[in-house]
């Protein structure tokens, strides 16, 4: 697979490559543009079937983080890290140190933290090899708290839109993914009266969200098919595909994976098809928000703060969809890019 020719590609600034004979570390860090600020992005370790699986979910990672930044008023650009590797048999000490001299050797254009396969003390291991590492113990530690809290206010926007009230009671919601995130926000969801159903690839995940929260347990595959009024896809990415697509039952998709749509074209069927579809890199902004609130003087409740303006913007993404006839993923699009593709003052002046 080369980069530069890769349906993934989207003007990356940098693409660099690690591998760690002693520690067994395969590692790709993609840098997607810098224009606001420094890239922001957490880690990624998975068991990646090819390199060039590895080298997609970077690029494709990365560029999200770079929308998600700027749509969030974030001055931060966008990168992401991925390992490729098992993270309940791969990961080691020495395995993360060497990561984090990676990361070291960037020199600040490139800032990590946690995500799918990573954990807080993983990155505190990270930050002993790295100045550039978020989201740490002593810090802000899990960003999965601010980002379920963020699409909980997402899912809030979505239905006053839908259906012109935000009351939870009885409103039947699908998770899909029941991990940091996953569980935190089906934690909301109970606590506002919804009725739950939820799926994992771990039977065990979804044992414990049933027996605490009383929700109807479904086969991860076939979730999305569930009679819900909302589709919350809190797993990987490409969830909304060419086959799933005609199967989503619900009228709302609102959920914490990045890069649901297989391809862009998918926002326009939901958008034919009638069903509100609140953007990844919108509704799940929160754990960006909030470790990187940790750049400057963190307080918990201005973060807070911050993520719950999720609410305000989703609900402006989806009046411009529909005033406009465009599908909120090409609105949410446009607003980012109105930010970090805005020329610069010195290339004004060259002009």
């Amino acid at each position: 697979m080369t980069i530069f020719t890769s349906k993934d590609f989207d003007r990356h600034e940098f693409v660099t490559f690690k591998f760690d004979q002693e520690s067994g570390l395969k590692a790709i860090i993609a840098i997607h543009d810098r224009t606001l600020g420094p890239a922001i992005g957490g880690c990624r370790m998975w068991p990646y079937q090819t390199e060039a699986d590895a080298i997609s979910d970077a690029l494709r990672l990365s560029r999200g983080m770079t929308y998600k930044s700027a749509i969030s008023d974030l001055n931060y650009g966008g990168g992401k890290a991925v390992i490729i590797g098992d993270p309940k048999k791969d990961k080691s000490e020495k395995l993360l140190r060497a990561f984090g001299r990676m990361v070291q050797s960037l020199d600040g254009r490139y800032y990590t933290g946690e995500d799918v396969g990573m954990t807080v003390p993983d990155m505190d291991i990270v930050a002993q090899e790295t100045d550039y590492a978020l989201g740490l113990s002593g810090g802000t530690g899990d960003p999965g708290k601010a980002t379920s809290f963020g699409v909980f206010k997402g899912i809030q926007a979505a239905m006053r839109f839908k259906f012109g009230h935000e009351d939870l009671g009885g409103v039947r919601i699908a998770v899909q993914g029941l991990g940091n995130v996953g569980y935190r926000l089906c934690e909301y969801l109970h606590k506002a009266g919804a009725k739950l159903i939820v799926a994992d690839i771990d039977s065990v995940k979804s044992k414990r969200v049933a027996g605490e929260f009383g929700a109807t347990i479904a086969v991860p595959d076939e979730i999305h098919r569930s009679e819900a009024d909302v589709f919350s896809p809190c797993a990987l990415g490409s969830v909304i595909n060419d086959r799933s697509l005609r199967e989503i039952q619900a009228p709302i998709i609102a959920g914490s994976a990045n890069n649901q749509l297989a391809e862009p074209r998918h926002g326009d069927e939901l958008m034919a098809r009638g069903v509100l579809y609140a953007p990844d890199y919108v509704v799940n902004a929160g754990g960006l928000i909030d470790v990187s609130s940790a750049l400057n003087t963190y307080v918990l409740e201005d973060s807070l703060g911050h993520v719950a303006r999720i609410y305000g913007r989703l609900l402006e993404i989806f009046e411009r969809a529909a005033a406009e006839g465009r599908s909120t993923a090409a609105i949410a699009d446009r607003m980012a890019e109105e930010r970090f593709l805005r020329p610069s003052p010195i290339h004004s002046q060259a002009a």
